[in-house]
């Protein structure tokens, strides 16, 4: 982009308390046949400024998450989504497809009836993934996520790491790739007072993996590296928290450098029913009761079978907090803005 003054619309959600901020009409093509090959053109030139520009302080912060609309791979989708955070651009985002779904059937871009169900289908880097809306009466009452394929990568890798010893994890695909473990493991349990902590300890995992032979992606280079490291716990009957499913569990995923998802992670809960139902711990079609570090709520469960992997689909629920344009003047010695975390 040109340095001038420019305006930027966004539409803002959130998801179980996780921002997405949307962009439904970004200033210039970002060029690819496919979202993935548009996602390798994002993360160099202008569409990265643009990234910038709207998750730096002061007009983001540093666990902003948000989505450049683009055009779908063929017309078996709606649209296309390149999902993007403080450090760049992901391959999947559960919560932001959750958003996304919400956002398409509110502003009337994909039509549904007053009453009943509404695939909204969208081409994230990962794949295609469905966002299937509940409309009751005219409102939105959920959004059920259905991933991409879900499944093992490797059990029980041993990292080493400096401040929390040797952690054993599981690699797990979900739409992008996540280690896995026990929060006690490391010392620590999943409540707000533990967060640094959690993020340092996320941080050290991740580090650790880099260039083990877990953290490539089995049939495609783009979707190497492991984008979060997910802590979880059991939740009791004694918690005090509504549970429907069959288990019940809390987690929170700490994913690019640093970032705390507030939500229990879109596709991260997709990767742990894939565990869940590989270890035998979650029957097929039970549900998981998934608890973020702030008590918000998904629910998910395998819906499906592939040569891939498990379908998982997630159900949770987005509400829209705001709309907004943001500005770049040219002459604003502070341009694409900065990050102080």
């Amino acid at each position: 982009m040109k340095a001038e003054t420019w305006d930027i619309g966004t539409v803002d959600y959130h998801t179980a308390g996780e921002p997405f901020r949307i962009v439904p009409a970004p200033p210039f093509l970002i060029a690819g046949e496919t979202v993935l090959e548009r996602r390798e053109s994002a993360m160099t030139g202008d569409a990265d400024k643009l990234r910038r520009l709207l998750v730096n302080e002061p007009r983001g912060h540093a666990d902003m998450y948000g989505g450049f609309i683009v055009p779908p791979n063929d017309a078996g989708a709606h649209f296309g989504v390149l999902f993007w955070h403080k450090d760049g651009f992901s391959t999947a985002c559960g919560h932001g497809t959750i958003a996304l779904g919400a956002w398409a059937v509110r502003s009337g871009r994909v039509r549904a009836a007053d009453d009943g169900d509404t695939d909204v289908v969208i081409d994230v880097p990962s794949g295609r993934v469905t966002a299937r809306v509940g409309v009751a009466a005219g409102r939105v009452t959920g959004v059920t996520f259905r991933n991409v394929p879900s499944y093992v990568v490797d059990r029980d890798v041993e990292v080493k790491t400096p401040d929390f010893g040797r952690l054993r994890v599981d690699v797990l695909w979900g739409g992008a790739l996540y280690a896995a473990l026990p929060a006690q493991a490391a010392g620590l349990d999943v409540t707000p007072s533990n967060l640094h902590r959690l993020i340092d300890a996320g941080r050290q995992v991740k580090a650790a993996l880099a260039g083990h032979p877990a953290a490539h992606h089995p049939s495609d280079t783009r979707l190497d590296g492991i984008y979060g490291t997910i802590f979880h716990e059991p939740v009791g009957p004694d918690s005090g928290l509504e549970l429907r499913g069959a288990l019940a569990q809390r987690n929170v995923a700490v994913f690019a450098d640093g970032q705390v998802d507030r939500s229990p992670c879109g596709s991260g809960t997709a990767a742990r029913v894939a565990a869940l139902t590989d270890s035998g711990e979650l029957a097929y079609g039970d549900v998981l009761d998934h608890f973020s570090i702030i008590d918000s709520h998904f629910t998910a469960r395998v819906a499906d079978h592939s040569e891939a992997g498990v379908v998982v689909e997630v159900l949770g629920q987005a509400f829209p907090v705001g709309e907004g344009k943001f500005t770049l003047e040219a002459d604003d010695e502070l341009g694409l803005g900065f990050v102080l975390r």
